[in-house]
């Protein structure tokens, strides 16, 4: 198997909530309100948006009535370029629909850092630290 992530898929409860919500943070999309799923390319990996009960149909799994797939122990993340966008981007999500979980301070690895939650729970962190290096791409340099 190569090393490489193609498509993260979140399940979500309102498909065109979750899509306004990301729409709002800036990620593009083709998407029309036609399609049951939703792609947004973004830097290195596609985030899609697929809803929960289908998700759970497509995996063969059963959700527990009013449970979720989301989960405090897996956390998605977006890396800055500049300290300043930690705390835009925080902004931008809680006025998009999210939920601050953690306010943006300095963390002890020596970054800074603080955690948002989209409309269905599942968990963001932003985050910032001055040796990090990005691809032409946008995406993380990983030494």
């Amino acid at each position: 198997m190569e090393p490489r992530v193609s498509i993260i898929t979140l399940g979500v409860a309102d498909l065109k909530r979750s899509y306004d919500f990301y729409s709002a943070l800036g990620f593009p999309s083709s998407y029309t309100e036609d399609q049951d799923i939703v792609f947004f390319q973004t830097s290195g990996v596609c985030v899609a948006l697929y809803p929960l009960t289908k998700l759970a149909e497509e995996v063969g799994i059963e959700l527990a009535e009013g449970a979720t797939m989301a989960s405090p122990v897996m956390t998605l993340a977006h890396n800055t370029k500049q300290q300043h966008q930690v705390d835009e981007i925080l902004e931008q999500a809680v006025a998009a629909g999210g939920s601050l979980v953690k306010p943006a301070q300095r963390v002890f690895w020596g970054g800074y850092s603080g955690y948002f939650k989209d409309p269905d729970g599942h968990y963001w962190e932003v985050a910032h630290a001055d040796s990090w290096q990005f691809n032409a791409d946008g995406s993380l340099v990983i030494e």
